[in-house]
């Protein structure tokens, strides 16, 4: 409910929540946004993740486990989610799920990355800020992690945001209270920072180009696509394409990867650019005659790339990639490949949009219409409504 107000006297649905994000790609390599929870409400930096569901804090229950965040450990409050709750039957993958203990719903969230998070569901406040002027902190579940294994892109960070689809999500949980539409989406600047929102309030979607929403995966993916580069097709098609906040590259399966390098080779023969063995900073990089001070040093010998969706509609809608939004300066002053072997690191034949190539773009997640959007945005000025035109 909503704090000092009944839901019955406003008419939330027409608003939206907006979070300033911190961070970047690179040198930093990782995005944060603060949420504030608890009563009194106190500050957690969380890692924005529309690869997962479930929102957790590193927890004092005592924490087993729990590398060092930014903010003192999580306090957890004492209003447990028993396991007959819904919401802890959504995070188990079994219907049959045993519940050892049916006061309390215990969860396990392991990453792509191999982290992983174990703890307790409980419900607690959250503080926001509604663009219609309201203030709101509605009680939501979320995860009290006091046993976490770090993966391989481990960020110090007190916890994660999950921005999926399911029930537990954050912005399922609003929307089912009636505070906002089930929608969420994130603008990330190319020169670091954005913002992340749920709520439909802040975007004029008749400018957005949208894609529906395979309904067969539990991530969000538009289905499968082809790769253009340099507005050619290059032969790698049926790419199944998932869009992941939590991850900061690119990632193409071996096939269309090795296929894109060999392009790339290719298109910079001849171009005063040598591949730089030394520079160690992502597995290809490339040196000029002098160190580059940013990608606008570069970016004229490479050609923008783009994923092509035959998503059954009309016509097809493409994701465009241009080189900033595929390759970063390192500290080095080389041009280096952010899009990465995916089936290298586990993730068999997924193809993932990462950070990288999602920067100066608006991405919206519509689980009411189940449509996938994207805009080419000012992402540096947090919008109040969608009056605001940062587009």
């Amino acid at each position: 409910m909503l704090s000092g107000a009944t839901s019955s006297a406003v008419n939330p649905i027409g608003s939206s929540a907006v979070f300033p994000i911190y961070g970047d790609v690179y040198p930093k390599g990782f995005y944060y946004v603060q949420l504030n929870i608890g009563q009194p409400s106190r500050p957690y930096f969380v890692d924005p993740d529309t690869g997962s569901d479930l929102t957790w804090l590193q927890c004092d229950a005592p924490c087993r486990r729990c590398s060092k965040g930014p903010h003192p450990l999580y306090r957890p409050s004492k209003d447990l989610v028993a396991c007959k709750d819904p919401l802890c039957a959504s995070l188990h993958s079994s219907a049959d799920y045993k519940c050892e203990n049916p006061e309390q719903c215990d969860y396990e969230v392991e990453y792509a990355d191999e982290g992983s998070s174990l703890g307790v569901l409980l419900r607690d406040n959250l503080s926001l800020n509604l663009t219609n002027g309201m203030r709101v902190s509605p009680r939501l579940a979320i995860g009290c992690g006091y046993d976490q294994i770090p993966g391989r892109s481990n960020h110090p960070l007190d916890g994660v945001l999950g921005l999926g689809k399911g029930k537990t999500s954050i912005v399922s949980q609003l929307h089912s209270q009636g505070l906002v539409r089930n929608v969420v989406g994130h603008c990330l600047s190319g020169r670091g920072g954005g913002f992340l929102f749920f709520g439909d309030e802040v975007y004029d979607s008749s400018r957005v180009v949208w894609s529906p929403m395979s309904r067969d995966y539990l991530h969000y993916s538009p289905g499968f696509a082809e790769l253009i580069l340099g507005g050619k097709a290059t032969g790698y098609k049926k790419l199944l394409v998932i869009f992941d906040s939590g991850s900061s590259y690119t990632y193409l399966n071996s096939q269309a990867y090795q296929g894109l390098v060999s392009l790339l080779r290719k298109e910079l023969n001849g171009k005063p650019l040598k591949e730089a063995l030394e520079d160690h900073t992502l597995p290809l990089c490339w040196k000029g005659k002098k160190p580059f001070k940013s990608i606008r040093d570069v970016k004229k010998y490479f050609k923008p790339l783009a994923l092509s969706f035959s998503n059954g509609w009309r016509a097809k809608s493409q994701f465009e990639i241009p080189p900033e939004s595929y390759l970063i300066i390192s500290s080095k002053g080389n041009a280096c490949l952010g899009i990465l072997n995916g089936t290298e690191v586990g993730l068999q034949n997924d193809n993932i949009i990462g950070d990288i190539s999602m920067q100066d773009k608006m991405v919206i997640y519509d689980n009411e219409k189940q449509v996938i959007g994207w805009v080419s945005a000012n992402c540096d000025r947090l919008p109040t409504s969608k009056t605001d035109d940062i587009m």
